[in-house]
């Protein structure tokens, strides 16, 4: 509601400042625009409720932190694995290197959720064109991404990001960032057919939906839940049981989706929203990520999400899409860089470590 009632850039600073001081109890009541009476008498209407529960006095974890007026990174502090710093940019330090294979598709990625996303897509159009390939090269999150090469890929510093070099311009790369973009480039690019996006426009924007219904879902499981519950230093009991909510009803949305029988989110075609979805909410269910989710969120009472996660577990192109810049896990599915569609029987991990 508050959002919906915020206006132009005047604002009516003064009289909500009368009231709450430094304190009033968000920004964007400082927005609110003189020029619109009814905001005014509406945002009026309501703070008498809002006063207490934002300002009311709560506890702080640890106990003795005290919300500061303007915050300030403190390195000492502990931040858990994947640390971030508030700045964006190359930093000094990295010695990634960005690098070029022989195939028109150059892939820089890791294999986590966001980027199997779009391995499991590639490895399909493999499958379905023979002469259809692409590279692959790993990109560790634990600091390439802010090398400059990367970050000439994807100023964003996050994988999975593309360069496509089109025949006749070699030397002019398409740049693709953002993991649901990539799959919507390759798709128009490379599946004229609308096997996975489909080319109809109500089929097409169905796809969209559930495809930025990941985009929009999946950091409140991965960044949210999977933070509190598996990396983060310490274990909040808030935190958690908020994401953990949030986690168990997206599983829900998808339940429900399914539970008309249908094999995919869209039907009975299997699309790139599946696709997006599946290495987030299907590795949920499976037991695949976040240590002890699976049991933890009792996945198995989500039987439609289960069964459509088996499903797609179960194709071939998954399968190898899903060992595609993975540094983690079994030597044997783990295929840290690909080159060609023979890579996979002769240059995972087991087979490359002395014996």
């Amino acid at each position: 509601m508050l959002r919906s009632l915020v206006g132009s850039e005047m604002c009516i600073r003064d009289s909500i400042n009368a009231e709450y001081g430094d304190q009033h109890p968000t920004p964007m009541l400082a927005r609110l625009s003189i020029i619109a009476p009814a905001a005014a008498a509406s945002i009026s209407a309501i703070m008498p409720a809002l006063k207490p529960a934002m300002l009311e006095a709560k506890p702080s974890l640890p106990a003795d932190y005290v919300v500061p007026r303007v915050w300030a990174d403190d390195p000492s502090k502990a931040k858990g694995p994947f640390a971030n710093q508030p700045t964006a940019g190359p930093r000094a330090g990295s010695k990634w290197e960005l690098q070029r294979g022989a195939h028109p598709i150059q892939l820089y990625s890791m294999g986590t959720p966001n980027g199997v996303k779009v391995t499991m897509l590639l490895e399909e159009l493999v499958e379905r064109d023979p002469s259809f390939e692409y590279d692959a090269w790993l990109v560790s999150i634990g600091g390439d991404q802010f090398s400059e090469g990367f970050v000439g890929v994807n100023p964003n510093s996050k994988i999975p990001a593309m360069l496509h070099h089109p025949p006749g311009e070699e030397d002019n790369p398409v740049r693709v960032f953002e993991s649901a973009n990539i799959l919507i480039y390759l798709c128009d690019t490379f599946d004229k057919q609308g096997t996975f996006l489909p080319l109809d426009k109500r089929q097409r924007t169905e796809c969209l939906n559930w495809l930025f219904w990941v985009q929009g879902s999946a950091p409140f499981l991965g960044g949210g839940f999977g933070h509190f519950y598996n990396y983060a230093p310490i274990k909040v009991e808030y935190a958690i049981n908020r994401y953990s909510m949030e986690a168990k009803r997206q599983l829900d949305v998808l339940d429900r989706q399914l539970a008309d029988g249908r094999a995919y989110l869209c039907g009975d075609q299997y699309t790139i929203a599946d696709m997006a979805a599946y290495p987030w909410y299907g590795w949920v269910v499976l037991g695949k990520i976040y240590g002890d989710s699976k049991t933890f969120l009792e996945a198995e009472k989500y039987t439609h999400v289960v069964a459509w996660a088996e499903r797609i577990a179960a194709r071939e192109a998954t399968r190898r899409g899903t060992k595609v810049n993975r540094p983690f896990g079994e030597p044997s599915d783990q295929l840290h860089e690909r080159h060609a569609r023979t890579d996979f029987e002769t240059k995972t991990q087991d087979k490359l470590q002395p014996k």
